[in-house]
């Protein structure tokens, strides 16, 4: 409903403002009364600390894979030493296509290392 606990109270603030109510039929939660919103309130909180905490520990994740030299997407294709010959070759007159069956990669990729 919203993207943390001060958005969801500022929806339903204007919600309320508009002269209607929120009812969640799920939750059974129901804004018209300040039982409601202070339900409300406690459950955005709870979702916000989940995602803060999952965000958190995604990001330890990736630092510890980081200082073990490992990187996450898909592995590159051509490494420096291939990238600087690709370039050496292509300012002797080589074709990219040339170029690619020479290094195994496509001419679209010697175009991308090329730029």
């Amino acid at each position: 409903m919203g993207r943390n606990t001060r958005h969801v109270l500022d929806v339903i603030e204007t919600v309320r403002e508009q002269g209607a109510g929120f009812r969640s039929l799920t939750e059974g939660l129901d804004t018209t009364g300040p039982m409601g919103t202070a339900m409300l309130t406690i459950m955005a909180a709870f979702a916000q600390l989940e995602r803060d905490t999952m965000i958190e520990r995604t990001r330890a994740g990736l630092a510890v894979a980081a200082a073990n030299n490992r990187h996450g997407g898909r592995p590159r294709k051509v490494d420096d030493a291939a990238a600087a010959r690709a370039k050496e070759l292509k300012g002797k007159g080589v074709s990219a296509s040339d170029i690619g069956k020479m290094l195994g990669v496509s001419r679209a990729t010697v175009y991308r290392y090329l730029i």
